[in-house]
């Protein structure tokens, strides 16, 4: 499972973790019914405190998208509400919008645009790609290297 962390974010360290994570259900790239690192474990990666991920952990369960079994670990919830991807899909939309506004704003084009969100989409992903290849490559803080 791959999550990074941006100390140096004004967004708050659990959300992020928690964002990525409930995308990763949502998108099926974590399946239902995979196991997630423990809470330990995902601290010591991420070098957060351990009850900044066990929060993360309750929320995402409150939401229905992992499931605790005591005693066996965490998994990806069997029942993923399907409902909140699209939620999801909508504010990403937003977002991408709201993007495009600001780009139009600092002068640029239609072809510009394109231009920069192709070369978003290669970079991330040779990162995704190199991540996987190389899940030991992020650094003590919680960053890629």
């Amino acid at each position: 499972m791959l999550v990074r962390v941006e100390k140096g974010s004004s967004v708050p360290i659990s959300r992020q973790i928690a964002d990525q994570i409930r995308a990763q259900c949502l998108s099926g790239r974590l399946t239902p019914g995979t196991q997630i690192p423990s809470v330990r474990q995902m601290a010591r990666d991420l070098a957060v405190n351990q009850n900044t991920v066990l929060r993360v952990y309750e929320r995402l369960t409150a939401e229905n998208l992992l499931d605790v079994r005591h005693g066996e670990g965490t998994y990806v919830s069997l029942k993923i509400p399907i409902a909140q991807l699209n939620g999801q899909r909508n504010q990403f939309f937003d977002e991408l919008t709201q993007l495009a506004r600001q780009g139009r704003m600092l002068g640029i084009d239609d072809a510009g645009l394109h231009a920069l969100l192709d070369d978003a989409l290669k970079l991330s992903l040779e990162q995704d790609r190199s991540q996987e290849q190389d899940p030991s490559s992020e650094s003590s803080d919680g960053e890629s290297a």
